[in-house]
């Protein structure tokens, strides 16, 4: 899996990135809202490099693709946890994590492999009550 400096827009495209694809599926309503929020203007990228974050992570993933007995294409924990490392600062961890939620509940279904990304965002980094606020936040405007 290759690398992207810490805390660069890259790094944190990668992971919002994971989150869109964790269906095995980007659908226009994902994109969006990625367009919506302005996930590119707040991650610091145009959409074209957006993109080339996303076409990297899918050759990434492909590359080192185990299938699971339920014939489920999953990521090595150890590749999750490189990935939510090269993000460390405080403030771009609560966008991505909130770019995230909002990329995950754009199409009102939450997959298992879309929990499994945040769940390793927030277990990761420490961020549960960080969720809630900006769940509840998000939830009275």
């Amino acid at each position: 899996m290759r690398t992207y400096p810490r805390n660069s827009p890259e790094a944190a495209a990668r992971i919002l990135s994971l989150a869109a694809l964790a269906d095995g599926n980007l659908s226009p309503i994902e994109v969006e809202t990625l367009e919506e929020v302005d996930a590119y203007g707040q991650l610091g990228l145009h959409p074209i490099q957006m993109q080339e974050v996303m076409r990297n992570l899918c050759h990434d993933l492909l590359d080192q693709a185990r299938i699971t007995q339920a014939q489920i294409c999953a990521i090595a924990p150890e590749s999750m946890r490189e990935m939510m490392s090269e993000v460390d600062d405080p403030q771009l961890r609560l966008t991505v994590l909130q770019l995230c939620v909002s990329v995950i509940e754009a199409d009102e279904h939450i997959e298992a492999g879309e929990s499994l990304v945040l769940l390793a965002a927030l277990e990761h980094w420490g961020l549960k009550p960080a969720l809630l606020e900006a769940r509840s936040t998000a939830l009275s405007h």
